[in-house]
């Protein structure tokens, strides 16, 4: 039985590994190449000089891609918008990845302008993150509505 590489199943099942296992939620549905991630990734883990950063904070942050329906980075660096919403450590931070999606939600609530267009937090996928992967700083999110974010991520526990 042939292999496909990029897909790593049984050629004569690829459409029904496609229609079963990957979720499309637009049309321009591909499936993810993890493998160009990794050499991303090595690099970003290689990084020396890992930014220090504080609560309220936005900042481009390398998410690369992720599995199923975990929040992943775009483009060729494979970046999002994160908020920072707490320091953990001088190496870890919890953040917050930020969608351009108009899509409404609870676990969404709009955060303004960042870098020119209208961002919401995605609430659902906080995590934790190594200070590694952030790369730019954007700047800082009000207190009013970090406030309000804060207080809805602590809701969802």
């Amino acid at each position: 039985m042939k292999i496909r590489r990029d897909v790593g199943v049984p050629s004569k099942h690829v459409s029904d590994f496609r229609r079963l296992h990957h979720r499309c939620y637009n049309t321009s549905c591909k499936m993810k190449d993890f493998d160009a991630w990794n050499e991303k990734k090595k690099q970003v883990n290689e990084r020396s000089d890992a930014p220090f950063c504080h609560a309220r904070e936005l900042w481009w942050c390398s998410l690369g891609l992720n599995v199923g329906s975990e929040q992943d980075g775009s483009g060729g660096e494979y970046r999002r918008p994160v908020l920072i919403l707490k320091g953990l450590s001088a190496a870890t931070s919890l953040v917050i990845p930020l969608t351009t999606s108009t899509r409404r939600h609870p676990l969404r609530p709009a955060v303004g302008l960042v870098d020119g267009k209208d961002a919401s937090a995605l609430l659902s996928q906080m995590r934790v993150i190594d200070t590694k992967r952030l790369v730019r700083k954007i700047g800082y999110l009000d207190k009013d509505t970090f406030r309000n974010i804060r207080n809805a991520a602590k809701g969802m526990l």
